[in-house]
């Protein structure tokens, strides 16, 4: 059974950081792992992605220069580094993981690229 839990979501003011943490187990193989959010009455949107085994890193415009995703191989979890946080930033963050690249180069910006999710965890940036 694969199981994503993430933590580290919490109240911050304007400028303030937090610190996501997503821990993976149970899925067979690892491609690439991501964070998305969800805003009230918005639709689901990327926000960071790594490539497991190169480390390479995707953000998405909005949270460039300000969010850092990063990973440790050893215990298969995923962090999001958020500084300069914005009210806008304000939304239910999701840890997803893709098992499989079955190409070359594969997508990982979108949401149904993604085979598992977590739970999910509430950021609130006040103004």
């Amino acid at each position: 059974q694969v199981q994503l839990v993430e933590s580290g979501g919490g109240l911050v003011q304007t400028g303030g950081s937090l610190r996501l943490s997503c821990a993976a187990s149970g899925q067979a193989s690892t491609y690439a792992m991501g964070w998305f959010r969800q805003a009230p009455g918005k639709e689901r949107e990327f926000a960071a992605a790594i490539v497991w085994n190169e480390g390479t890193t995707f953000y998405a415009d909005s949270v460039k220069g300000r969010f850092t995703i990063s990973r440790d191989n050893v215990k298969t979890t995923v962090d999001l580094q958020m500084n300069s946080l914005k009210p806008e930033d304000t939304a239910v963050y999701y840890c997803a993981v893709r098992e499989y690249c079955p190409g070359y180069g594969c997508f990982v910006t979108r949401d149904n690229e993604y085979d598992y999710w977590g739970q999910g965890t509430q950021v609130t940036v006040s103004s």
